[in-house]
């Protein structure tokens, strides 16, 4: 029985979370990582904010989120190589990913 805020204490284990990291600004603009753990383990990992603002910075987000989001599943950690192209978003990327896991204790 806890008391407080909390709607029916600590979720499950197993059952699937996001969590979002921290925005960091880069040169085209911020970036925001947004991952999804299920049993301690991430399961998805996108961007709730990315570079955006002109036609080359959307084609280079749009390139490389769904890539630095496919390197976390694979490597389950923030400890993954800059997308080619999109050095920038990469590293803002990187530190908003492990504040993410941070958060989720991970």
């Amino acid at each position: 029985d806890s008391q407080g805020g909390d709607e029916g204490g600590a979720p499950a284990q197993d059952a699937p979370r996001t969590v979002t990291g921290d925005l960091v600004k880069t040169e085209y603009g911020p970036v925001q990582a947004r991952i999804t753990l299920t049993g301690g383990k991430i399961t998805a990992a996108d961007a709730a904010q990315a570079p955006s603002g002109n036609p080359q910075t959307e084609s280079i987000t749009a390139r490389a989120v769904p890539e630095l989001g496919k390197k976390a599943v694979q490597a389950q950690s923030a400890e993954i190589d800059a997308v080619s192209g999109a050095t920038f978003t990469s590293e803002g990327y990187k530190k908003s990913l492990q504040s993410a896991l941070d958060r989720a204790g991970g």
